[in-house]
């Protein structure tokens, strides 16, 4: 079992949590992920390490309440249990080399682009951040990236915080006036991830994306997360979660990602329904 130690509320939907799990706090890096149950015989749920405190032996995580999972997961308080926490899963940012890069995150995805911001940092690089949010009431980590960045540019659709726009707007400056970065990092949604591949193609900048697909087993047993990149089938669990972006067929995988959205409504009213029943005591 595997001891929640601290909870906190980052936005109105998004929560962080740091869990008791030695061996995966020794071992995991930044852009591995882990598997995890919120109940016994419940769903597994993938969910990247946000980040690791070796000496207390806990490991961080970020989620967003969108589901039935997460919403049983966010229903539990520090001191209560995970029945499974199983990682460090995938392969590792690959840092090495890399001395000036651009971290692009969006929502929720800034969880995962953070610690690979973080990891670039300390390795001596120099690195520009672009998070992005539909409106300021959604933003998260903004002083967490201010800590690890050279720049920092906020964006939000609404334009209720930083600058109105989308993450493509700086990005498309920067490279516009002769920035160059040894390589983009994209970590959120795949319409994001999608339109940032297609900015930086213009201008032959290198671009990464971390996938995060359907995933089950997370051994590349069950084919959940396969993902088409460069032509070629790859499974985001083990291959990845980092690609090529320019090589992934996004529109193949945002149309695999609505494939259970009729169920995952229908399980997410379900939940909601048994957790109506239980604050009335049963009736």
């Amino acid at each position: 079992m595997y001891r929640i130690m601290t909870k906190k509320s980052l936005n109105p939907t998004v929560t962080q949590m740091e869990i008791h799990a030695p061996f995966v706090a020794n071992k995991a890096r930044a852009g591995q992920f882990i598997i995890l149950r919120a109940e016994e015989n419940g769903e597994r749920i993938p969910l990247t390490v946000a980040g690791c405190d070796k000496n207390r032996g806990t490991v961080e995580i970020i989620f967003q309440t969108v589901g039935a999972t997460t919403m049983k997961l966010n229903q539990k308080q520090a001191g209560d249990f995970l029945p499974d926490f199983v990682g460090p899963l995938g392969n590792p940012t690959k840092i090495e080399g890399l001395k000036k890069v651009c971290v692009v995150g969006g929502g929720v995805g800034c969880a995962i682009a953070l610690p690979v911001a973080r990891a670039l940092h300390e390795a001596g690089a120099e690195v520009t951040a672009v998070i992005g949010f539909r409106s300021k009431d959604l933003l998260i980590l903004e002083e967490e990236f201010k800590a690890v960045s050279s720049r920092l540019f906020v964006m939000t659709d609404d334009g209720s915080y930083g600058r109105k726009g989308n993450v493509c707007a700086p990005l498309e400056e920067l490279l516009s006036a002769g920035e160059t970065f040894d390589e983009v990092m994209t970590i959120g949604p795949l319409i994001m991830m999608k339109f940032v591949a297609q900015t930086t193609k213009k201008y032959g900048v290198k671009t990464i994306a971390s996938m995060n697909p359907i995933m089950i087993d997370g051994t590349g047993m069950c084919g959940g997360c396969r993902l088409t990149v460069g032509g070629k089938m790859k499974f985001a669990c083990v291959d990845g979660p980092e690609f090529d972006a320019q090589e992934i067929d996004f529109d193949e995988a945002m149309s695999r990602l609505r494939a259970y959205s009729d169920f995952e409504a229908q399980s997410r009213e379900q939940t909601c329904n048994l957790f109506k029943m239980q604050a009335e005591g049963g009736k």
